[in-house]
This record gives C-alpha cells, structure tokens and sequence, in this order.
C-alpha cells in the first residue's frame, strides 16, 4: 500500500505549539546523558527503542498525548488514544514513553514511524498499514499523586501494576545486574538502538537532562538544524544535492557541523525540496569552508526551522563523519539543538 501523505501535497506540516499556560501544565519528559553503561548493581538496564517520545495525560474520560517538546500529537495516533482509554478508563495518570513502529520481523523502525509521526488526522487505511505501539516505561502521577520523587524501582512497580502488557501498549522489561555488554550484544542482535542505565534510586526529574540516566548507543544518531542545501546532479538535478546541517554551540550561536547527502527516498527528496522553498532566505546563516563538507557548491540557505534526524559514525569536532538522513523531528525545537558530543 502506498503511503499516506499530510494534506498539501505531501508539505511537511506545521505542529503549532501550546500557549505558555498549556506548555506549563505538560510536564517535560527527564533526559538522558549519552556515555558507557555503568556495570554495577545499583543500576537498571532498559532497551533503547528507536521511536518518539510521548507523555500521556490521562483524567477523566480524556486522553492527550504530548511530544518531547510539549506539543500535542494526540490526532496523529488515535489507535493509540482509544487503547489508553480502553484500559485506563478515568483514571488520573501521567505517564512517559517511547511510540514505535516496527518492520515485519519486530525490529523497530524510525523511518517506518516517519508515515505516521507527519500526518494529522490518520487514515484508516494508513493505521492500518503502519501500526504503532506505545511502549511505557515511567510514572509522574499515579491516581492524581505526583510520584517523581520516588526512586526508580517504586516507579517501576507502580507502572507494572497498570497491566499495559497488550498491544498496542506495552510495558517493557528493565534488568538488574546483567552484564551490559551483554545486554548492548542483544539490543543489537534485535535490531535496536542501544541501551539507558538508570540509577535504581533515582527520582524523576522533570525537562532535566541527567547522569542518572545514561544512553548507550550501538549507532549513534543526532538532531540538526536544516541551514540550507547545495544543488544535486543526475537523478538528484531536480531537488538538492546534499542539506546543510547546523547546531549550536556553547554560546547559542548556529554553526554548521557536516552535509548530509544520503538516505534519502525519492519522495523525501521532493517534499523537502518544497519545504526549502518555501523556507528559503538570501543571506548567509553562518561561514562556510569551501569544500570542507562533501563537493563544492553554491550554498542556498533557508531559515533555521527544520529539525533533522540525523545518523552518524562519529562526532570531531570538525563534523560528522558519514552521516545519514533518519527524517524530520516535529517534536524537537531548532533552538534546542546543541553539537553532539565527541
């Protein structure tokens, strides 16, 4: 079945965000730090799930569900929202997790999930044809009860009496002393994204980014800002040779930190060359080396307001080293985007 496109001709839609007042009634989903898995027992260890972030407000008869970045995506996923309903009924919770799709043999897929993370108000035909799960693995508020200054393992018992074990909603299993080189052998034996090390007594801690988690990838991928793009030949003459990629460093300012010129489908390349249209701007974002970054070329910048899901071998310091287009990040503000570690 061919995939669904957003109204407007397949133009990568525009998320409006909440008012402040809305915003701060969302809480902010608790971050982690990228680093090596601490091999010790006062830590547990989760699978990490290449999908989107998602906080879930259920009260009452209504349930929303928030992006990282606070913005509401409950139209995107209704599936989704009719089995919370379903099982939570009116129960007051808030809950924090990771949306998926999956290939055909289970292994999750970001590029898959791309289908459905753009479109508004979904299809039958499109549920139909990429189905996603909601995999949960914390607890804010339990029964109206904020439980974010519990330790981890409380939390943990908490979510696991909700009985979300049935598809599509899914509680998935933390280990408690398991070597983690053997746990990062499994994540990538089943096609997944890594690892997070959580401190069993950690509490959690709201819009934070902290060492008491920690995210181990087996491949490592980034956001960055869309500043631009360079003209492509061939098959490529018609949309863009390769775009160019910002971030922002210590000091708030946009650098840029690599071009990324593969990965992308045909269909990709032309929604997005729409979208660089329409972005489109005369001067300059920020100084560019010539022929540091891929071959030569005149550079078209646009305003700085796509977020790209970027795939990479490594971080310099002078850029990425092979990089690779995952998609676009409507659940990730641009002026968030900071240089990835090295």
């Amino acid at each position: 079945m061919a995939p669904q496109r957003a109204p407007g001709r397949g133009r990568l839609p525009d998320h409006r965000p909440l008012s402040p007042a809305g915003r701060a009634a969302v809480p902010a989903p608790m971050l982690a730090t990228s680093g090596s898995p601490p091999d010790h027992p006062d830590w547990a260890v989760e699978m990490k799930w290449d999908g989107v972030r998602a906080i879930v407000i259920n009260s009452g008869a209504q349930c929303r569900l928030y992006s990282r970045n606070r913005r509401e995506i409950t139209g995107s996923y209704p599936d989704l929202v009719t089995a919370l309903t379903g099982h939570l009924g009116g129960r007051d919770l808030v809950l924090d997790g990771e949306i998926i799709a999956q290939t055909p043999d289970g292994a999750p897929s970001f590029r898959l999930l791309q289908r459905r993370m753009h479109v508004a108000r979904p299809s039958r035909a499109l549920i139909g044809a990429v189905p996603v799960q909601l995999f949960l693995f914390d607890i804010l508020t339990d029964t109206g009860t904020d439980v974010t200054g519990l330790t981890y393992l409380d939390r943990r018992e908490r979510l696991q009496a909700l009985a979300l074990n049935t598809a599509p909603l899914q509680t998935p299993p933390y280990w408690v002393g398991s070597p983690a080189d053997r746990l990062l052998g499994a994540a990538r034996d089943n096609g997944l994204e890594g690892i997070v090390s959580k401190r069993l007594d950690s509490t959690y801690q709201p819009g934070r980014r902290s060492r008491a988690w920690i995210k181990t990838p087996i491949r490592e991928t980034t956001e960055a800002v869309v500043a631009g793009w360079t003209a492509g030949s061939g098959s490529a003459g018609a949309t863009f040779g390769s775009l160019i990629l910002a971030a922002h460093d210590a000091d708030g300012r946009l650098v840029h930190i690599g071009n990324v010129g593969t990965g992308f489908t045909t269909a990709a390349r032309r929604a997005l060359r729409a979208r660089l249209d329409e972005i489109a701007r005369p001067d300059a974002l920020f100084p560019l080396t010539p022929g540091r970054f891929g071959r030569p070329g005149t550079p078209h910048w646009v305003d700085p307001v796509l977020v790209a899901d970027i795939e990479y071998r490594e971080y310099t310091g002078e850029g990425l080293r092979h990089p690779s287009w995952r998609g676009v990040r409507t659940d990730i503000a641009p002026e968030s985007v900071r240089i990835p570690a090295e």
